[in-house]
């Protein structure tokens, strides 16, 4: 899985639109309206490189009212859940 996090500047009267827009694009598991330079940042969860080329430039971008994007790969993914599993490998709940 190859996850990217989109950075994306927007025409300040559209932004719910092209928050909603992104998405329902497929590969795009979320949207958030943010804080900062940018207005929104889009999570991109697809199988392969090449999908990712396909998609931020070939379908994000072309969104009405995207101005700009940022994107960033990820090499890696923490989360909570990930550490908990990971210290708890081999421990019974009893112990």
């Amino acid at each position: 899985m190859v996850t990217a996090i989109v950075h994306i500047k927007a025409e300040v009267d559209r932004i719910p639109e092209v928050a909603q827009e992104i998405a329902e694009i497929e590969g795009v598991s979320e949207v958030y309206s943010i804080t900062g330079d940018f207005d929104l940042l889009a999570m991109v969860r697809v199988s392969a490189y090449d999908k990712v080329a396909d998609l931020i430039p070939g379908r994000l971008n072309k969104v009405a009212g995207v101005l700009h994007t940022e994107t960033h790969l990820a090499f890696r993914t923490y989360s909570r859940h990930d550490v908990e599993a990971a210290f708890a490998i081999g421990l019974d709940e009893g112990d």
